[in-house]
């Protein structure tokens, strides 16, 4: 009999993850719209707790009220981000032939020079017309994946259903979060009720430190790099600095990218020693405030994600859901973490794993 449950339970687990597979598109956006909700759901419950002339805020205007908050956000980000990013990614379209031509003609023979590599097998020239040829490709190959998405129909009206879809669904889930989660808890079996809410308790916090607090410290590398970078003079602040704080989800990848793009912008720009000096300083200041500060005051030592795990949950949930995995890996792999925890503690206390020998009585 109990073997024939866990047939049933792994099939029940079979039929739900094909069903997740196929209705992906369809789940996505109240996906999207649940982790918003999850994201919000403190900030709704501290603006709940206020009290106006002996009125409380209820939970509806609570929800209200962050939502104009957001709003006003996102317009002000819109307003004053936005045309920066436009100015940069037309001065990065017309500086990539020049960057070409610098590479072809300067940069390569200098290292070609100085680690003497074979100069007949390297041809400047050919290297130009290669990437001028490529760029081209690319450039050819956006416009027509633009071309394509403009004139799909429906892929408009499905982009403008989500659009429209997230917010609401967004709306409702903050309002009714608590209570939710409430009827989720009064379901579960009175018997294994306290370990499983206390399972939920640390899932939460785990996913709650990552989600939020790497959030704010992508935010803050963000400014910092691209306020170093302005600093300096360098044109790509923006785009850089930016690019390398969202990347910083991944520890290292972000510093590692952006100092790179910087180092080479900054060398194309300046043709000087001092100006890639100074990004490696500004770099190396954010990472200084990154290890000492953001982290231990936004993120804390509740988290316990390896790295390795948090790109294997990515890609792979990407590779297998698409969009809606990328969204539902970093839940999992918490969720995960945290009931790996408690069945190593679970193991080590059982009659599987022995610290010492039986007695055998000849002792």
């Amino acid at each position: 009999m109990p073997e024939s449950r866990y047939w049933l339970i792994f099939a029940a687990l079979a039929a739900f993850f094909w069903l997740l597979y196929l209705l992906a598109p369809v789940i996505t956006p109240f996906a999207a719209a649940a982790v918003l909700a999850y994201l919000g759901d403190p900030l709704v419950d501290r603006v709940e707790k206020i009290t106006v002339i002996r009125w409380k805020i209820s939970r509806s205007l609570a929800v209200a009220l962050v939502f104009i908050l957001i709003f006003l956000i996102l317009l002000t980000v819109l307003l004053i981000l936005v045309p920066l990013l436009a100015e940069q990614v037309r001065h990065l379209l017309h500086r990539v032939p020049q960057v070409s031509t610098w590479l072809a003609d300067t940069a390569f023979p200098w290292l070609q020079a100085k680690l003497g590599l074979d100069v007949l097998a390297f041809s400047p020239e050919k290297l130009k017309e290669s990437l001028g040829n490529y760029w081209q490709e690319l450039s050819g190959a956006v416009l027509g994946v633009l071309g394509t998405v403009s004139a799909g129909g429906q892929a408009m009206l499905t982009w403008f259903m989500n659009l429209v879809l997230i917010p609401v669904v967004t709306f409702y889930l903050l309002r009714d979060w608590d209570s939710l989660i409430e009827g989720i808890r009064t379901l579960l079996p009175t018997r294994i009720e306290p370990c499983v809410s206390q399972i939920m308790r640390e899932i939460d916090e785990v996913l709650g430190a990552f989600l939020r607090g790497q959030l704010l410290v992508m935010l803050a590398l963000g400014v910092i790099y691209t306020s170093g970078l302005m600093i300096i003079g360098l044109d790509l602040a923006f785009i850089i600095g930016m690019g390398a704080g969202l990347l910083s989800i991944v520890p290292y990848l972000g510093t590692i990218v952006g100092v790179l793009a910087a180092v080479l912008a900054a060398l194309f720009e300046f043709r000087d020693v001092i100006h890639p000096v100074l990004v490696l300083l500004v770099f190396a200041v954010g990472q200084s405030l990154e290890g000492m500060v953001l982290t231990p005051k936004l993120v804390g030592d509740k988290v316990g994600l390896h790295p390795v795990a948090v790109i294997f949950a990515v890609l792979a949930g990407g590779q297998l859901f698409g969009f809606l995995g990328i969204l539902l890996a970093l839940p999992v792999v918490s969720a995960l973490n945290v009931l790996v925890r408690h069945a190593h503690d679970y193991y080590r206390s059982s009659s599987l794993f022995e610290t010492e020998p039986p007695d055998d009585g000849n002792t």
